[in-house]
């Protein structure tokens, strides 16, 4: 290989792209030698052209990168960003001042069980059968509030009296199914079927929750001044 046809090929020529020496073997690797590492003048653009000059003749390194960024000014602060600000410590403050405002406040809390807030007089708790002032069952046997429960929670059982009314002899509520929708009290023409004021009657057996006759009757003397005044009121 004849070695003086390629002195041409130095950085200079290869920067003019005037690479026209060389035949055969040689010009072959000349070309292709340029068209490897010789891009088009519009391609010439430098990397990093945001980068100072003096980091641009060669690929930055970490110490022009952080000269440059530290000689940059502070970036200002938006608007967005002082809004932010201002909002965020006016809901702070905002915060604070809801705390101490409630805290010399009296609780709302009560110690239950030896406290018990108001109840609503439509407030829908355990069953119970009414009597009259005179002591006679109110309930007439008529059924309404078997028929209507969605549930099918009530069983009655009637019979006829010697001067012809009826009267119950069996009246059951499976209080496991019961939804407490109050159709039973609304159904009922006399009164006789109500929900009363208590919530207190969780049981250890599902067998106490089987109310009979005897047991809605005890519930309705027990309760009953309450769920007449409930009853006045609603």
């Amino acid at each position: 290989m004849n070695t003086q046809r390629l002195v041409p090929l130095s950085l200079s020529s290869l920067s003019r792209g005037s690479i026209t020496h060389g035949k055969g073997e040689e010009g072959r690797f000349a070309f292709v030698w340029k068209a490897a590492h010789i891009r088009p003048r519009s391609a010439r653009t430098p990397f990093f052209t945001h980068i100072p000059s003096f980091a641009r003749t060669s690929f930055p390194s970490l110490t022009h990168l952080r000269t440059y960024a530290t000689s940059q000014p502070s970036r200002r602060e938006s608007a967005l960003d002082k809004a932010g600000t201002t909002f965020l410590l006016t809901e702070l403050v905002r915060g604070a001042w809801l705390v101490m405002e409630n805290f010399f406040r009296p609780p709302y809390t009560i110690y239950y069980p030896f406290e018990k807030g108001p109840l609503s007089p439509r407030f829908r708790g355990e069953h119970a059968l009414r009597r009259y002032p005179t002591g006679e069952e109110r309930c007439i046997a008529c059924k309404l509030c078997e028929a209507i429960c969605p549930a099918l929670a009530i069983t009655i059982e009637a019979e006829t009296r010697d001067d012809g009314s009826r009267r119950t002899t069996r009246y059951d509520i499976d209080m496991t199914k019961c939804i407490y929708c109050g159709f039973c009290q609304e159904a009922c023409p006399v009164d006789a079927i109500v929900e009363g004021p208590n919530f207190e009657y969780s049981t250890e057996t599902r067998e106490e929750l089987l109310y009979n006759k005897e047991k809605l009757l005890a519930n309705g003397d027990k309760w009953e001044p309450e769920i007449a005044k409930n009853l006045e009121a609603n």
